[in-house]
């Protein structure tokens, strides 16, 4: 009996020591001894509402590849249309989005009500008009219809495109926010289809031809540098795909973490061996 207590005492003993020794331990390791490791830096998070080629795809590389390094969490939220993206970041659904340029922007704003602003520019995807049925722009037939964006930023854009390239020309001064009211001669007699931009591929067996934006283009397998009739000039263009916040949010520290990653040389050199000419880097249009 006696020794049955001896050994129950040293088993106590035992276990204060043991629950001492893990508390000095952790008093330790929490504490800023000589010589303890500094703690890690700080990481920001971000969610970022994007289509899926190019912009959730480049976003991905940057996910990957280099947001670690950087002291960033990024999280890739796809969208396949152009509305819910703006929605969502109005509504702090999301922290960024990146699929859109700045006169869409401009234009979302004013007529939805909302406060989102530009962060940074990164990369330009040329519209593009393309066809199952003609291989160049003579072989367009009379009378045919082409399929245009029907949002009015794009719209104008695309009726641009055919005037810089002789198919109709527009009224002086309208430039690209040109309606088809503005056409003023049209020798070919073309039919105008505005379409939501994203159902614009899905057209082509359809149509004659489809002015297409470039990321639905290269989501629907197409090549801009080969496949297209003829694509916009990247010279002096305003189309540039940004990165949006809602107002206010432009300094957070991780947009300007993404901002600073999205136009590193790794994300340029990413873009131009990626996509072979039909995304193109914004420092390089």
């Amino acid at each position: 009996m006696r020794n049955k207590k001896l050994a129950a005492s040293l088993t106590a003993l035992a276990g204060v020591l043991a629950v001492g020794l893990t508390a000095c331990s952790s008093s330790k390791s929490a504490g800023s001894a000589p010589g303890a490791a500094p703690a890690a830096a700080a990481v920001d998070s971000i969610t970022v509402a994007a289509s899926p080629v190019p912009h959730a795809q480049i976003l991905d590389y940057v996910r990957d590849n280099l947001a670690a390094k950087a002291g960033l969490k990024l999280t890739v939220k796809e969208f396949t249309d152009y509305v819910q993206p703006n929605l969502a970041t109005q509504d702090g659904e999301v922290g960024a989005n990146f699929f859109q340029h700045q006169p869409y922007l401009d234009d979302f704003n004013k007529s939805k009500g909302t406060d989102l602003v530009p962060v940074v520019g990164v990369h330009l995807e040329p519209l593009g008009l393309y066809s199952n049925k003609a291989k160049a722009l003579d072989q367009l037939k009379d009378g045919a219809t082409v399929a245009v964006p029907n949002d009015a930023t794009n719209e104008g854009r695309a009726l641009k495109l055919l005037a810089d390239n002789n198919l109709i020309t527009l009224k002086d001064g309208v430039g690209s926010k040109a309606t088809e009211k503005d056409v003023a001669s049209n020798p070919k007699h073309l039919k105008f289809k505005p379409l939501e931009a994203a159902q614009l591929p899905r057209t082509l067996p359809d149509v004659d031809a489809a002015v297409i934006n470039g990321n639905y283009a290269l989501q629907a397998k197409l090549t801009p540098s080969k496949d297209a009739l003829v694509l916009e000039k990247t010279q002096d263009n305003p189309y540039v795909n940004i990165l949006v916040v809602k107002k206010g949010h432009e300094n957070d520290p991780a947009v300007k973490k993404l901002s600073a990653l999205l136009t590193s040389d790794e994300v340029k050199k990413y873009i131009e061996t990626t996509f072979n000419g039909s995304v193109i880097p914004a420092a390089a249009g």
